[in-house]
């Protein structure tokens, strides 16, 4: 993952210099504060690891500049990988970098979560973009085997209040994880699975089965 990061952020300093992708510019601080931060979830939680595992198609929603879905496309290169981004600077300059990184287990969307449907099981992953009580209602779907992740600052507990198993009627509130990310805050992964009654409809939506 070393060589990838090196690569990662050369491209980001050359190809994609002025688009302020990320402020981390060291080679040794971006390592660990974007590529580590990004997969170290998946080597620790081993909820997490099962179910990418188990269903192979991961969605990333709001991924900025490629964080954390390209180095986990790159750390996974057998399960598959969907981006969801409302800035289409974003998509394109991360549609670059998974080309020059050789990432073909990647699909980047220009959408909103609320305009996207998830229409196959699936893991949603969502970094350090709004509160688990604002997103999980605009999660529109066909099926409940899907779940969300949600990676947040050690912040996140004043921001979504103590009671996450009533957070929202249709989720059941599954774990908070502790991630050691070496020189960063500390790090939770919050998860959430889809119940029974599913969200939404395929009218007028993107369905995650089109990049699949």
């Amino acid at each position: 993952m070393l060589d990838f990061s090196i690569r990662y952020l050369q491209i980001l300093k050359t190809q994609l210099r002025g688009l302020n992708l990320t402020n981390i510019l060291d080679q040794d601080e971006f390592f660990h504060k974007q590529i580590l931060d990004s997969i170290n979830p998946y080597l620790q939680s081993d909820l997490f690891k099962n179910h990418v595992q188990k269903r192979g198609v991961v969605v990333d929603v709001g991924f900025g500049g490629g964080f954390p879905i390209l180095p986990l496309a790159k750390l996974l290169p057998n399960i598959k990988f969907v981006g969801v981004e409302s800035k289409r600077k974003k998509v394109d300059a991360v549609t670059l970098l998974a080309k020059e990184l050789g990432l073909e287990n990647v699909k980047l969307v220009h959408s909103r979560i609320e305009e996207f449907l998830f229409d196959r099981p699936s893991t949603i992953t969502l970094k350090a973009v709004g509160t688990a009580k604002d997103y999980l209602p605009c999660i529109n779907r066909t099926t409940d085997d899907v779940s969300v992740f949600f990676y947040k600052g050690p912040s996140f507990l004043e921001l979504e209040g103590p009671d996450l198993k009533d957070l929202e009627p249709e989720w059941s509130y599954l774990m908070n994880e502790e991630i050691d990310v070496p020189g960063t805050q500390k790090r939770f992964l919050v998860s959430f699975q889809a119940q029974n009654v599913p969200r939404g409809t395929s009218k007028n939506l993107v369905k995650l089965s089109q990049y699949l």
